[in-house]
């Protein structure tokens, strides 16, 4: 099923976007639906038809076991939360690998805390379904596809062992949550906004899964989904259990309570600010799109000829009392700038409504652009040129008199089709901010109880019109309808060269692929689960390339050897129950790490939330290293791929098998072992550098602590990080001595007219923001795996450093040897807090 499509089967209804729910006419209106894109008559909600006649299926839905909701819980009434998880991983024989990472089947278990079971408020008008069992859950990456739904149906129905009953509570308003009640405590176990829930299909008659049904939800605000399902003991009940979600899907516009009065707007009241954010996305040949990068400009969209594209805008109310905005009647676009209305044309909308932070009301709408009046924003254009495009959104919003027009002029340019995709280090939007004057309408002193109107537009300017209207002095506002903006000021979205260290957690990264590279990889994963036990040939040579974003997740884990890992992650559900010594240590360390990813920057969100457990399921896992500093930022890096269970478990196979918990034993003996070889190698390889540091003081452990122990997480852009996590995980942690000797030698000619103070800063700040760009980045890489460090003579220089040691403690006296020892301990705890401090202060 495309996204731009609404099924028109009953074993399916979605949403059709990620953040919220899909523009179609409402079931039971008695006006036919829409075609103009937006009447003033058209509704919200969702469609779905079922099979056969209506009458059919009032016939089979009256025979659905259900519970009427509403019985009261007492005064003692509340939540119990979820106390664990019970996972399983599988690799399913025959699975698309360019789907599905690797599925992570979850089953929630409810509460073992003891005491007299509490019963939830269920939402109102909500409809309870009892006799149900849930199977778990796994990780999609195409969450409305139905292929995939029903496939993962399938694994998870054959493989559950431990299958769980549970009473199931579908509200009756887009507002409400979905809730899993356990039958026999009456406990909350789980629960799941409406807004979140995406998808939702059965099983397909005639097939095991026919008693089936499923949805998928977006699960941590980001592009991670996962789709739940669940068996029903009466058949029939899957057709009701679909329409109770249908129903809920609907939109229903919030009606003000408006019949008392209103206090008068003050002169500082009147102005009410919206940021609005274009954005373009293109058809990747796959059926998703993804979202256009700006040329290095910074100003104009780099769009391919002939491609099919979606428009999303993000609205935001930054200022004042929030208005209810009640829908979009019109997106449209034309090209040029200074456009009459006449020039502008509608777009197909797809979506529309809230985000899943209810902080911005998001509409989406398809764009073809070989029609013949989008045919000049479909030719190439010339080099060094670029054209303007016009782009409006209509909105109602229920407090104003009449609709509110807000437009952008962009700047883009076009390319030929086969052109190199853009990544993702420069801005992907344009943003305008807009100043929308009200007054409020009176009747008799008070606002009429009989309409949702409160206020009139007296004007609307966006902020390039404000600074041009100063510049000019001009007296003229323009309001609604097409305006004389001009393109905003470039504006850097990267961060400026100035003294300030980059970010952690900087950098998107771009899942887009050429088409060869992905079936290259689909063919090796289809080998590959054949014989998980034996890596295919050329597999190397592919890693040295990149992973493919899109198959991180499930490439990390067949690398790493977590494809039986069931005892992990069964220990991980234990361990998290646990307490960890270094429990304050962690927590002060998570709000910390990532800071510049949307996912972990939210205090007590999800990210944030995952990321403690595992660190503290880790500390509590190895007793003798306990948590290591900086090792939230590895874990940080494998979650944005995968789900905390396995996530714990690659982390586990790179401390123990890939020998990074080596470097924090034994006073960090292996650690200064590494900086000796680090050094001996420049000596080889770059020996005018080695000359340098040896002629200022420049020791390795001063400047490449962080890249050893945290394996380059730390500061580093994401896309350069995860490339190194590929070469590591698929041929071991000697390639930190490849990336680390490329970083000095591209760095060499800055380093060597550098003094101490000079070459110390120049590693803190400038190479990580050397490396923003994706082509800096490449070509490093690129330098990296051509470097021919041979493990034989990684091992001749291991064991010069031992015999030096041993040289120097044998020509030592006995309570010399002790001094000497003594401070080599204190020397490494120094080194160590000096890292803690360059980590916490985000030094490096």
């Amino acid at each position: 099923m495309e996204d731009k499509k609404i099924s028109v089967s009953s074993d399916s209804v979605s949403t059709l976007n990620s953040e919220d729910f899909v523009l179609v006419s409402r079931l039971g209106d008695d006006t036919p639906s829409s075609t103009n894109n937006g009447s003033d008559d058209e509704k919200t909600g969702l469609k779905i038809v079922g099979n056969g006649s209506e009458q059919q299926l009032q016939r089979e839905l009256e025979d659905v076991l259900m519970e009427p909701s509403g019985s009261d819980p007492g005064p003692d009434s509340g939540m119990e939360g979820l106390s664990g998880h019970l996972t399983v991983s599988t690799v399913p024989l025959g699975c698309d690998p360019l789907s599905t990472s690797l599925p992570s089947v979850e089953m929630a278990l409810p509460s073992s805390s003891e005491g007299s079971p509490i019963s939830p408020i269920p939402d109102e008008d909500s409809i309870v379904f009892s006799q149900l069992t849930y199977l778990g859950c796994a990780s999609v990456n195409a969450p409305r596809s139905e292929v995939e739904a029903l496939r993962m149906m399938s694994i998870l129905r054959g493989q559950c062992q431990l299958p769980l009953d549970v009473t199931l509570s579908v509200p009756g308003v887009s507002e409400g949550t979905v809730r899993l009640i356990d039958p026999h405590s009456s406990t909350e176990i789980a629960n799941y906004p409406i807004y979140k829930i995406l998808f939702c299909v059965r099983g397909h008659d005639g097939t095991p899964e026919s008693d089936c049904f499923a949805f998928t939800e977006s699960h941590y605000n980001a592009e991670i989904f996962r789709i739940h399902v669940f068996r029903c003991q009466i058949q029939e009940a899957v057709s009701r259990i679909l329409y109770s979600f249908a129903t809920a899907f609907r939109r229903s516009a919030k009606k003000a309570l408006l019949a008392q009065q209103v206090p008068p707007l003050t002169p500082d009241s009147d102005l009410f600010t919206f940021t609005v954010s274009l954005e373009i996305k293109e058809d990747d040949g796959k059926g998703t799109f993804s979202a256009v990068a700006k040329d290095k400009d910074k100003q104009s969209f780099k769009l391919r000829a002939g491609m099919d594209k979606k428009i999303v805008i993000y609205i935001q109310q930054t200022s004042n009392k929030e208005l209810a905005i009640e829908r979009c009647f019109g997106l449209l676009l034309s090209p040029g700038k200074n456009v009459k209305n006449s020039d502008m044309h509608l777009l197909d909308l797809e979506s529309m409504g809230k985000s899943s932070d209810g902080k911005s009301y998001i509409i989406t709408g398809s764009w073809n652009p070989n029609t013949p009046q989008f045919q000049p924003v479909n030719e190439e254009t010339p080099k060094d040129k670029f054209m303007y495009m016009t782009t409006a959104v209509d909105l109602v919003i229920t407090e104003v008199e009449e609709p509110v027009r807000f437009l952008l002029e962009t700047r883009v340019r076009v390319c030929a089709p086969n052109d190199r995709l853009f990544w993702p280090f420069s801005k992907r939007s344009y943003t305008e901010t807009f100043y929308l004057k009200l007054r409020q309408v009176w009747e008799a002193g008070y606002v009429n109880p009989s309409s949702d109107t409160l206020y009139e537009v007296v004007s609307l300017e966006s902020e390039t019109e404000r600074e041009r209207r100063k510049t000019t002095a001009s007296p003229g506002i323009q309001l609604t309808g097409p305006g004389n903006m001009v393109p905003s000021p470039p504006e850097d979205d990267e961060e400026e060269d100035n003294d300030e260290p980059l970010l952690s957690g900087s950098g998107d990264v771009s899942k887009e692929c050429a088409e060869k590279i992905l079936e290259t990889w689909g063919d090796l994963l289809s080998k590959w689960h054949l014989n998980l036990s034996v890596r295919p040939r050329q597999l190397p040579a592919l890693v040295r390339n990149g992973i493919p974003e899109a198959l991180r997740g499930e490439v990390w884990q067949l690398l790493a050897g977590c494809h039986n890992n069931d005892h992990l992650v069964e220990e991980y559900r234990t361990l998290i129950t646990k307490e960890s010594p270094q429990d304050s240590a962690i927590t002060r360390d998570i709000n910390r790490t990532f800071p510049a990813h949307d996912y972990f920057k939210d205090t007590g969100g999800d990210g944030q939330d995952s990321l403690y457990k595992i660190c503290k399921a880790y500390s509590v896992y190895d007793e003798e290293i306990g948590y290591c500093q900086g090792q939230s930022f590895l874990a940080a890096v494998l979650l944005l791929h995968m789900p905390e269970e396995q996530a714990f478990s690659v982390l586990v196979k790179i401390m123990f098998d890939y020998g990074l918990r080596d470097l924090f034993k034994q006073n960090f003996e292996d650690l200064h072992c590494k900086f000796f070889q680090l050094e001996r190698l420049m000596q080889e390889y770059i020996p005018d550098l080695y000359t340098h540091f040896l002629n200022v003081g420049l020791e390795a452990h001063m400047y490449a602590s962080q890249w050893f122990l945290t394996l380059f997480t730390a500061k580093f852009p994401l896309y350069m990080v995860f490339h190194i996590i590929d070469l590591l995980l698929c041929e071991g942690i000697s390639v930190i001595f490849n990336v680390a000797l490329a970083l000095l030698k591209t760095s060499k000619d800055d380093l060597i007219q550098a003094d101490f103070e000079g070459a110390l800063k120049f590693f803190r700040v400038p190479v990580p923001k050397r490396y923003r760009s994706e082509e800096n980045a490449k070509k490093l890489m690129e330098l990296a795996c051509s470097m021919k460090i041979s493990q034989k003579k990684l091992k001749k220089f291991e064991k010069e450093y031992h015999t030096i040691r041993e040289q120097q403690e044998q020509q030592e006296a006995p309570i010399e040897r002790y001094e000497v020892t003594s401070n080599f301990s204190i020397s490494c705890s120094l080194n160590c807090e000096s890292q803690k401090k360059l980590l916490n202060t985000s030094a490096f």
